[in-house]
C-alpha cells in the first residue's frame, strides 16, 4: 500500500485532568520499594511458616514411630507372639517351633518353654503352634498374634497341594478378622543350590496371590535361615488390626481358680500374663472369651519372670516358676469409681401408669364434647354415631374425594369416593400416579350385570377351593418369583390372622413411629441419644486415662495376675481345661459395653456353607475378642429410606444386615458367625462381616403379599377371588391398595357374594391371567437369646 500513512496508536486519556494533578497521585520510587518489600516479606513469611509446620509434622511422626518401635521391641514391651500356621496337614510345625525357640534360648538340653528371651537378638518371643483342623483354636491364636508365620512344604507333588482346603478356609477367616504382619516359611527345600532356588520360586509364585503384597517368603530349614529372619524380625515394625489397638487385652499364660467360701457356685478366676495394647484399670469391666463379662477384685503387678537382660539360668519362663514370681504392688478397685456390672435395664412397672385427669382437663373435655354435638354434619343415610366419628371433617379432603391412605389397619373406613366422582362411563384415559396419596378413579361406579350375578364358585366345598387355589398357584409358579407370598387361611379370618399387619401407601415415604408398640424386651435394653457422640466421648476418656498414668492402672507390657470375681464354678473349670488347647483371652471393656442393646451387623454368608440360615436361629457371634450367643433377624439396607425389609433367610452372594440383642460394642469390629453343627459337632463358620451400628430405633418390616386371581374382567373393573374367604375380611382390608404383577394398581370397592370375592377398580385394563396382590407390613424384632455367652467344652 504505497503512499499510505502508518497508523499511530494515540495515547488514551487518563482520569487525571492535567499533568500537575497526575504528579500529585504519582507513587514515589521509595514507596514502591517499601510496598514491594512488604508484599515479598508476607510471601516469604507464609512460605517459612508452611515449611516450619511441615518440619514439625515430620518430627512428630518420627517421634511417634520411634516411640512405637521402643514400646514394641524394648525391655518394657511384652514378648512378641509368633503364630506358626501350617498351610497343609503334611507340614510339621512342632519341629520349626523347637528350632526357633532353641535359636532364641540359651538352653542346650531339656524342654524349651514357649516364651523365651534372647539377649543376642534383644528380643522376647512367644511361639504358638496352630493345630491343623481346629478352627476355633486357630482363630483365637490369630486374634493375639503379632506375627502370623504361614508354613509351607516344598515337597508337595503339585502346586495345589501347598495349601489344602482347611488352610484356605482359615486364611479367609483370618482376612475377615484382619491380618497382622505376615510371613511365609518354606520348609523341606532341596540342598542343591539350583534346585533349591527353583523350588523356592515355584512355591513363591504359587502362593503370592493368597497373601498381602508386603508378605515376604523365607526359607526355614537351617539355623542360618532362621538367624537371617530373626535379625529382620527384631527390626521390623509390626502392624496390627485397628480394632485390637482400641482396648487392653491379656493372653493368659496360666489359668487357675480359687473357690469362694461365701458362694459355693461361684469362684475367683486367676489369669496371669502380660497386659497388651493399653493400660488395664482395676475399676473397668473385663470380658473373658466365651465366659462373659465380669468385675475385677484385684490386680497384682508382678516381677517379670523373663527380663531381657536376665542371667543364663533364668532366661526362660517355666510353668512351675510362675507361682513363685515376686509381686511388686497390688491394685484394688475403688467402690465409688468402679464400673458397675449392669447388663439389663430394670423397667419401672409404674412408668406407663395413667394418672387421674384433673378438674380443668375434665372441664375442657366436656366443652369439646358439647362443641362437637352442636356442630352440624351431613352424613349418609343410616350412619350411626360411632361410624360418624370416622368421617373426616376437613372440607378440602371431602371436595377432592381423597380416600384414606391405608396406613391404619382398622377396617371401619367409609368409602367417600362413591359420591365424589361424577359418572364417566367409557373413559379409557384415567389419570393415575403411583406415589399419589390415593387413587383418583374416573370410571363409572354403576354395577354391571356381570357383577350382580352370583359367582360360579359359591357352591364349592372347602377341598375343591383348596385344590383350585393350588392349581392356580402352580400355573403361576413359572412367572416372577415372589418370596413374600402367603396363603390366607380358610379356618381363621384374615382380619384376625393378620391383625398386626398394616398397609403402606409408599414403603419409602410413609411414616412409621419407631416408638410404637414396642415388645417387652425393649424395656430391658439401653439406647443412646447420640451414639456417635457417646462413642467419641468414651474413646477420649479411655485415651485420657492412658495418658495420665493413673495409680489404678496396670501399664501395657507389665506382667500381672488378674483376680476375676463371681465366675460360675463350672465355667471356670471348663476354661482351665480348655486352656491346654486354645489360649484364654481377657479384654478390657469400655464404658457402657456391658449393657444390652440392639446391634446391627453387615453380614455375608460364606461360600463354603451351603445349609440355609433362617432368621431367629441360634448363632455364635465372634465380635473382636468377645463372643456371645444371639438369634438375629436379617434385613436389607435401604439408603433412601428409614424402613428396611426383613429377609426370612440369609441369602448367599450379597450383604445383609443382621440385628441382634447383644452387649453394646463400639465399632469398628470384625464379625465371624458360627453355627452349631447337626448332631452336636463343633460349630462351623457360616458368615462373616463387621459391626455397623447400635440403634434400637431401626425399623425392620416383615412383608407379606396376599394374592387373588381375577374371575371376571370388565374394562377397568374386575372381580377377584381367593384373596379372602369371607366378606368381613374384604371390608376390613378395603383401605389397602392392591396391585398386580403386570403393573396395574387399584383399590377394593366392595365385597361380592359370601365367599370373599371382591370388586376392584384399577388404573388400566386387567388381563385374565394376571395376579392381584396386596402388600401388608408389620415390624419385626430379634429374639432374646436363652443364654448370652457360649461355654467352652472341656
Amino acid at each position: 500500500m504505497g503512499g499510505s500513512r502508518a497508523q499511530v496508536n494515540k495515547p488514551h486519556k487518563t482520569r487525571f485532568s492535567s499533568k500537575s494533578f497526575r504528579n500529585i497521585h504519582k507513587i514515589s520510587e521509595k514507596d514502591k520499594t517499601r510496598i514491594a518489600k512488604s508484599s515479598r516479606n508476607v510471601t516469604q513469611g507464609a512460605r517459612a511458616a508452611r515449611l516450619q509446620r511441615n518440619k514439625m509434622l515430620r518430627e512428630q511422626k518420627k517421634a511417634a514411630i520411634l516411640k512405637e518401635k521402643r514400646a514394641s521391641s524394648g525391655s518394657a514391651s511384652p514378648p512378641r507372639v509368633i503364630l506358626l500356621f501350617p498351610l497343609s496337614a503334611s507340614v510339621n510345625v512342632s519341629s520349626l517351633a523347637e528350632d526357633i525357640l532353641r535359636l532364641l534360648s540359651t538352653e542346650v538340653s531339656g524342654a524349651v518353654p514357649s516364651t523365651v528371651a534372647s539377649s543376642e537378638y534383644k528380643l522376647r518371643a512367644t511361639v504358638l503352634q496352630a493345630p491343623h483342623g481346629d478352627l476355633l483354636s486357630c482363630m483365637e491364636m490369630a486374634k493375639v498374634a503379632d506375627l502370623v508365620a504361614f508354613v509351607a512344604s516344598a515337597t508337595e507333588e503339585s502346586t495345589c497341594d501347598y495349601i489344602d482346603s482347611f488352610g484356605s478356609h482359615c486364611l479367609s477367616v483370618f482376612r475377615s478378622l484382619g491380618l497382622p504382619s505376615t510371613v511365609v516359611f518354606i520348609r523341606d527345600l532341596p540342598t542343591e543350590l539350583k534346585r533349591r532356588n527353583d523350588a523356592k520360586k515355584i512355591v513363591t509364585s504359587s502362593l503370592t496371590s493368597e497373601f498381602p503384597e508386603d508378605c515376604k517368603f523365607f526359607p526355614a530349614d537351617s539355623k542360618d535361615d532362621l538367624h537371617k529372619f530373626m535379625w529382620l524380625f527384631k527390626e521390623q515394625r509390626l502392624t496390627t488390626p485397628h480394632w485390637r489397638n482400641q482396648r487392653p487385652y491379656l493372653m493368659a499364660q496360666k489359668v487357675d481358680m480359687v473357690p469362694d467360701d461365701s458362694s459355693p457356685e461361684k469362684c475367683t478366676l486367676l489369669l496371669t500374663g502380660y497386659t497388651r495394647g493399653h493400660s488395664l484399670s482395676v475399676n473397668q469391666l473385663v470380658h473373658v472369651t466365651g465366659a462373659g463379662d465380669f468385675q475385677l477384685s484385684k490386680i497384682e503387678i508382678m516381677k517379670d519372670p523373663i527380663p531381657l537382660n536376665a542371667r543364663k539360668d533364668h532366661n526362660a519362663m517355666d510353668s512351675d516358676d510362675i507361682q513363685d514370681v515376686e509381686g511388686i504392688r497390688s491394685l484394688t478397685p475403688d467402690p465409688l469409681s468402679q464400673e458397675p456390672l449392669l447388663v439389663e435395664n430394670v423397667p419401672d412397672p409404674l412408668a406407663g401408669e395413667q394418672t387421674w385427669p384433673t378438674e380443668a382437663e375434665m372441664a375442657e373435655a366436656d366443652r369439646n364434647q358439647k362443641q362437637k354435638r352442636m356442630r352440624k354434619r351431613t352424613l349418609p343415610r343410616g350412619t350411626s354415631e360411632y361410624q360418624a366419628a370416622w368421617i373426616i371433617d376437613d372440607t378440602d379432603e371431602e371436595d377432592s374425594g381423597v380416600e384414606d391412605d391405608g396406613d391404619d389397619d382398622e377396617g371401619m373406613v367409609l368409602d367417600e369416593v362413591e359420591s365424589g366422582f361424577p359418572s364417566q362411563e367409557g373413559t379409557n384415559n384415567p389419570d393415575f400416579e403411583e406415589d399419589q396419596a390415593s387413587l383418583y378413579l374416573r370410571d363409572s361406579d354403576e354395577e354391571t350385570e356381570n357383577d350382580s350375578v352370583m359367582m360360579e364358585g359359591e357352591n364349592l366345598t372347602r377341598e375343591q377351593i383348596e385344590d383350585e387355589i393350588k392349581k392356580i398357584k402352580e400355573a403361576h409358579a413359572e412367572d416372577e418369583e415372589f418370596p413374600d407370598e402367603v396363603d390366607t387361611p380358610l379356618d381363621v379370618p384374615a382380619r384376625k390372622r393378620f391383625v398386626k399387619y398394616r398397609g403402606l401407601k409408599s414403603f419409602r415415604t410413609s411414616s412409621w413411629d419407631p416408638k410404637e408398640s414396642l415388645p417387652p424386651e425393649y424395656a430391658r435394653i439401653f439406647a443412646f441419644d447420640n451414639f456417635a457422640r457417646t462413642q467419641k466421648h468414651v474413646i477420649a476418656k479411655a485415651l485420657k486415662m492412658e495418658q495420665e498414668g493413673r495409680d489404678d492402672c496396670a501399664p501395657a507390657g507389665s506382667y500381672a495376675r488378674l483376680y476375676i470375681k463371681d465366675v460360675p464354678l463350672h465355667v471356670a473349670s471348663k476354661l482351665c481345661a480348655a486352656f491346654r488347647t486354645a489360649p484364654v483371652i481377657l479384654c478390657g471393656l469400655l464404658q457402657h459395653e456391658s449393657k444390652m442393646s440392639v446391634l446391627h451387623f453387615s453380614i455375608k454368608k460364606v461360600d463354603s456353607y451351603e445349609a440355609p440360615i433362617k432368621a431367629k436361629e441360634e448363632l455364635i457371634f465372634h465380635v473382636g475378642f468377645r463372643q456371645f450367643v444371639a438369634r438375629p433377624i436379617f434385613s436389607t439396607d435401604n439408603i433412601n429410606s428409614d424402613k428396611h425389609k426383613m429377609e426370612r433367610f440369609l441369602h448367599a452372594g450379597r450383604f445383609s444386615i443382621a440385628s441382634i440383642y447383644a452387649p453394646i460394642t463400639f465399632p469398628p469390629l470384625p464379625l465371624i458367625v458360627f453355627k452349631g453343627a447337626i448332631g452336636g459337632g463343633s460349630p462351623v463358620v457360616a458368615a462373616v462381616g463387621s459391626l455397623r451400628s447400635v440403634d434400637p430405633d431401626r425399623i425392620i418390616l416383615k412383608k407379606i403379599i396376599l394374592t387373588g386371581y381375577p374371575q371376571r374382567v370388565s374394562k377397568l373393573k374386575a372381580t377377584v377371588r381367593y384373596m379372602f374367604h369371607n366378606p368381613e375380611d374384604v371390608r376390613w382390608f378395603k383401605p389397602v391398595e392392591v396391585w398386580t404383577k403386570c403393573g396395574r394398581r387399584g383399590r377394593v370397592k366392595e365385597p361380592v357374594g359370601t365367599h370373599g370375592a371382591m370388586k376392584c377398580i384399577f388404573n388400566g385394563g386387567l388381563q385374565q391371567h394376571d395376579t392381584v396382590c396386596m402388600s401388608l407390613y408389620k415390624r419385626s424384632y430379634p429374639k432374646w437369646p436363652e443364654h448370652r455367652f457360649p461355654v467352652p467344652d472341656a
